[in-house]
């Protein structure tokens, strides 16, 4: 792998972070497989995926803890195995786990990372922006799991990174905390830092991201916007069945496919467009399959002498692609 003699300013470097062919292996446990995306300067890239996907062992890499076992990444055109200090100046970020030390109280901890900078943020400054000015004087032990969060946000913050990576910084906060972290973000983006981001919270990523990819089993299953996304998996018709009426005897919907669901304890008959597996038709052919389709059933319904209860028409969301994804198995399953 290749090492640039220096670095350069980010806004020269495209992509500031890229991935290719990345594969970790721990013993006979191939962790990341063949996992390669890049992130654009400036933008927000969120990195989705189920439990042990390889989410937090790409970020472990990318910090420059761990060398890959085949493939290469870059950061800011560098390698960042060994976190060599002219990178390690320019980048940040909030891990699973935090660094800090709890017989500190929560401004010795910001001036502790202060003076390991050479052009510091101010302590005021990051303790108000991360809505800890009021607990500047609590020991960090006495903190709650959702103001530790925020710290290690501060923390990472310090330095003015050019690229910034979280592992899932607002886990413990509660929804008011997790907006707060939104806006932090949001202002961190448009001074120019590059984020790359990993959460469980659909909502967070559908809100933040420029792009996303999804991770499943070591490997990348879908990238692109969110748009991109959600755009692969069909609108759906749905309405709720009694467990007297048997699948045979619904009806079947042009260019859709069926499955008998239960969602929440309710049995519930789903028309979904295509077949959830590839791109889709454009989206005003996909409102227009929705408003057929749902016709179609009507129709059915009026000559059965039937009532569609609580009939239900709406797009796919991130949250209906996460679930599909997180079904498939891996290989040879």
């Amino acid at each position: 792998m290749e090492t640039s003699v220096g670095v350069k300013n980010s806004e020269e470097i495209s992509p500031a972070v890229e991935v290719r062919d990345l594969v970790c292996r721990y013993g006979d446990f191939e962790a990341v497989s063949g996992l390669s995306f890049d992130v654009k300067p400036g933008e927000l890239f969120s990195l989705l995926g189920t439990n042990g996907a390889g989410k937090t062992t790409t970020i472990e890499v990318l910090e420059g803890f761990s060398r890959p076992s085949s493939g290469s990444v870059s950061v800011l055109g560098e390698d960042p195995y060994g976190r060599p200090p002219r990178l390690r100046a320019l980048t940040n970020a909030v891990l699973q786990h935090s660094g800090t030390f709890p017989e500190l109280t929560v401004r010795e901890t910001v001036e502790l990372g202060r003076g390991l900078c050479k052009r510091p943020r101010g302590r005021d400054e990051l303790l108000e922006r991360v809505g800890l000015a009021h607990r500047s004087r609590v020991w960090v032990r006495d903190l709650s799991g959702g103001e530790q969060r925020r710290l290690d946000l501060c923390l990472a913050l310090v330095n003015r990174p050019r690229v910034l990576f979280l592992d899932e910084p607002t886990t413990g906060m509660d929804p008011e905390g997790r907006q707060d972290v939104w806006q932090v973000l949001t202002d961190v983006l448009a001074e120019g830092t590059t984020v790359l981001l990993t959460t469980h919270y659909l909502e967070e990523a559908e809100r933040l991201s420029d792009r996303l990819a999804i991770m499943h089993a070591g490997e990348r299953r879908i990238a692109g916007t969110v748009d991109e996304v959600v755009s692969q998996w069909g609108d759906r018709v749905e309405f709720a069945l009694t467990d007297d009426v048997r699948e045979e005897d619904l009806p079947r919907v042009p260019g859709a496919s069926f499955a008998d669901e239960r969602i929440k304890n309710q049995r519930r008959a789903v028309y979904t467009l295509g077949d959830g597996t590839g791109p889709e038709r454009l989206a005003g052919s996909r409102r227009q399959w929705a408003h057929t389709a749902t016709k179609h059933l009507l129709d059915w319904a009026e000559g059965q002498g039937v009532r569609l209860s609580d009939l239900r028409v709406r797009s796919a969301s991130l949250e209906d692609v996460f679930l599909e994804i997180a079904k498939e198995g891996s290989h040879g399953e």
